[in-house]
């Protein structure tokens, strides 16, 4: 088991006493495609995964969920969250072990998702109210953070009978920074181009690319990664969705190794779990 390199009641004293400029962000990755990320006015988290939910549903099945890393903490360990995103309803990005506690703990929160979804999240018991509903082109906002949602693919760009996307990514602008989550995604026609029209400080972007033998929607490779982070030419490349589970992850060496393609400029770094990253202007 790869232990955090701070969680519990420590990460939630550091997530609390950080104190950030209002020109630069704190950013902890807390596992998979989950992170936190704090501003001088406001907290937002993308993604979390915290709980076991996935162990216990796949267990004794023929597609076990073998944790491979602890959980950095809880969701109802967070408190004073403003705005959580979700990119779609699987459930190692919008948790029923997680989501619907971090909106307990933090009764002023908002859940921005798919439209599409809406639906999946009243069934876990989060109240409608309590929802943002997005899609392609959307915007939100909480606590100076301003989010902008554009479709993912995973693996398909696929849309439902109104046109809607089940798949997101978004584009988070806080304190002069431009940041790009991918939520699970390939790259696929018009992602390059709507990307790269803007100046970005960071790229999250997923590794663990796709494998049928999995028998689950698969990301880009970290050979796509680079090559994405290659044309767009954010400040940072950040990678994510791995070290979660036995059967669907990559070494994030593979990602180091293809690092070095990428254009002077643009820096790729690898987040340990519950590593604090203080990003500035």
């Amino acid at each position: 088991m790869i232990e955090p390199v701070c969680g519990g009641a420590a990460l939630i004293r550091e997530i609390e006493e950080t104190v950030v400029p209002s020109s630069g962000l704190a950013i902890w990755w807390l596992g998979q495609s989950g992170y936190l990320i704090k501003s001088s006015r406001g907290l937002l988290a993308v993604d979390l995964y915290l709980s076991e939910h996935l162990t216990r549903k796949y267990e004794n099945t023929s597609k076990p969920h073998v944790r491979m890393t602890r959980s950095p903490l809880r969701g109802e360990d967070l408190k004073g969250v403003d705005l959580l995103l979700a990119s779609h309803k699987h459930s190692d990005h919008l948790d029923p072990g997680t989501a619907p506690a971090v909106l307990a703990a933090s009764p002023t929160a908002a859940l921005g998702l798919p439209e599409e979804i809406r639906e999946h999240a009243l069934s876990l018991g989060i109240a409608n109210q309590r929802l943002i509903g997005m899609d392609s082109g959307s915007m939100c906002s909480a606590a100076g953070f301003r989010v902008r949602a554009i479709p993912s693919a995973h693996e398909e760009f696929d849309r439902d009978e109104r046109g809607r996307h089940p798949y997101l990514g978004f584009i988070i602008e806080s304190s002069g920074l431009r940041l790009y989550h991918s939520g699970d995604s390939l790259i696929y026609p018009g992602l390059v181009e709507t990307l790269a029209r803007e100046k970005f400080d960071v790229l999250f972007l997923p590794i663990n690319g796709r494998d049928p033998a999995r028998g689950v929607p698969g990301n880009m490779s970290a050979v796509e990664a680079i090559d994405l982070a290659s044309v767009v030419k954010p400040r940072f490349v950040v990678p994510h969705h791995y070290d979660m589970f036995t059967f669907n992850t990559v070494p994030v060496a593979d990602f180091e190794a293809e690092a070095r393609r990428l254009p002077t400029g643009t820096e790729p770094l690898v987040l340990r779990c519950g590593q604090r990253w203080e990003l500035g202007t």
